[in-house]
């Protein structure tokens, strides 16, 4: 029986093309695409949540490098940022997708290893938004027992335990926000760009007015001076500082993911991957910048303050107690608004992942909840598992950082995939209304380079010396997930080699001959295997 155009489509027009774009790549429209262009980019935006990113990782930073670290590590890794949103970019205008990552992946690989490639890159990119809302939930709830310090005048100190039950709540108190229906979910997106925009400037209008003489830092400090407190070689050590950038401003899937949910996707995706970034850019070079001339010149005692985070020292340093703790206070509301969107991004991507019945369960996460028409089954899915990776923190402080450098090395290996097989393989790629033209090779080029060199970087530890506790779990935690992923795959008679074929459409007939499409249905999957090919009206 044939599905009856719906009320949406006759009075949205562009909801009508972006449903039958969708369908070209295989797909039904199951979701509501509440989310207007400027809502897409709040969503990128609030996603890297620039301040509270930065508070967070300072770590990174100030015992690598110090202000040259802050400043122009900043600098240079935002030209590389951008290269890697622009090569994705391209990819989200051809096929405006959720699963994003994997489904190009298959489109643009040989047939040989097509399938296998787009399970690795789907797994990957599984863990890469599971282990970003671990990462960012963590940070927060170590910043709200900084506000406890601040609020006790730094005689508070937390436990593990405690620790771990804050996180919890922020965790769960999220799944159930993220529950909500599409409509809400993208009106939010409003408040948290102007929080996060109004916070950013706040901190760089406000800082540099509140600081004391004794605190404030002369251009050569600000701009010139290198501490290296870890050991390394300083060279080494600026690269390592890199790690501050690339995961404060990352997720650059996350607008991709909420391609089924947007408006006009083929065009506002693309714009909102890279207008996030170049804001995200400039607005944290802005910050980092202000932060290397307020900081006073004792980074060792910055990073070792008892409120047990240096931003919250330094703007305890320049405003006092009260005024620094309620700066902080919405720099953790900030905070909670970029892991309510990673929890959100996330849920999203594992749906298109179990729709196309990768994942175990994936009868159970692909569902839509009758009520709010949204995943819920996968919001819970992935904060549940978030709530597990946050039990390394029992195992030690190494092993629960490692959630922050394997979010930023799981994501590039799925970034990485999909736009090398883009060139590596002979495929038919017709870009959408969002294109590079000539310079694409080069973009590509510089963005894959980059991405595999930072790979091996950051499975170095964070100083030379270290023992069995202070080590490096990256490459321990990731390489043993995508080790079981793998092993998954090929297993005898039941692994993903035997009956995964990447994407497979879950259009009817009679869906796919109202949208205009001559062929069988099978005709059409076996040309969506071989090209990736969106014409967009």
């Amino acid at each position: 029986m044939a599905t009856r155009p719906s009320a949406t489509s006759k009075l949205h027009p562009q909801s009508s093309t972006d449903d039958a774009t969708l369908a070209k790549l295989g797909y039904k429209q199951e979701f509501r695409r509440e989310f207007a262009p400027l809502e897409v980019f709040g969503l990128a935006f609030s996603y890297t949540g620039v301040l509270p990113g930065i508070a967070s990782m300072l770590f990174y930073s100030i015992p690598n490098g110090g202000p040259v670290a802050m400043v122009w590590g900043w600098a240079i890794t935002s030209p590389f940022l951008l290269c890697i949103g622009l090569a994705m970019a391209e990819l989200a205008s051809a096929a405006p997708t959720s699963g994003g990552l994997y489904y190009w992946t298959y489109s643009l690989a040989s047939p040989r290893c097509r399938n296998f490639l787009s399970w690795l890159v789907g797994y990957s990119n599984t863990i890469e938004n599971i282990t970003g809302v671990a990462s960012i939930n963590w940070a927060c709830a170590i910043q709200i027992t900084a506000a406890i310090s601040i609020a006790s005048n730094q005689t508070y100190s937390t436990t593990n335990e405690q620790l771990y039950g804050i996180y919890a709540a922020v965790v769960l108190s999220q799944a159930v926000l993220v529950s909500l229906g599409t409509k809400v979910l993208a009106r939010l997106q409003r408040l948290y760009t102007l929080v996060n925009l109004c916070l950013c400037f706040i901190v760089i209008i406000a800082l540099p007015i509140a600081t004391p003489a004794e605190y404030r830092n002369s251009a050569s400090f600000a701009l010139g001076n290198f501490t290296n407190l870890y050991g390394w070689p300083s060279g080494f050590a600026f690269i390592l500082s890199f790690m501050a950038p690339l995961y404060t401003i990352g997720g650059f899937d996350a607008s991709v993911h909420m391609s089924e949910e947007a408006s006009n996707a083929a065009i506002a995706i693309p714009w909102a991957i890279t207008g996030s970034i170049a804001v995200s850019a400039v607005l944290g070079w802005g910050i980092n910048v202000t932060l290397a001339f307020c900081m006073g010149t004792d980074l060792s005692g910055v990073l070792s303050s008892p409120i047990g985070q240096p931003m919250a020292q330094i703007l305890y340093n320049s405003f006092g107690q009260k005024m620094a703790l309620v700066l902080w206070c919405l720099i953790i509301s900030t905070m909670y608004m970029v892991g309510s969107n990673a929890l959100l991004v996330g849920s999203r991507q594992t749906f298109a992942f179990a729709r196309d019945g990768a994942l175990p369960f994936s009868r159970y996460l692909y569902r839509i909840n009758g009520y709010t028409k949204t995943p819920v089954n996968t919001v819970w899915f992935d904060a549940v598992f978030a709530l597990v990776i946050g039990l390394l923190a029992f195992v030690s402080t190494q092993a629960i950082n490692a959630v922050f450098t394997i979010a930023v090395t799981a994501s590039y290996v799925s970034f990485i995939t999909p736009i090398a097989t883009r060139f590596a393989f002979k495929n038919n790629f017709k870009p959408g209304p969002f294109h590079l033209g000539k310079l694409s090779f080069a973009v590509a080029a510089i963005a894959v380079s980059g991405m595999v060199f930072m790979i091996i970087v950051f499975f170095f530890p964070s100083t030379p010396k270290t023992t069995a506790q202070e080590m490096n779990y990256t490459v321990v935690v990731l390489g043993g997930y995508m080790f079981l992923a793998i092993s998954w795959y090929y297993l005898p008679v039941y692994g993903g080699v035997h009956w995964f074929n990447g994407p497979v459409s879950n259009l009817t007939p009679a869906i796919n001959n109202e949208q205009g499409d001559e062929g069988s249905m099978s005709e059409k999957m076996e040309q969506r295997g071989v090209e990736l090919s969106v014409s967009v009206v």
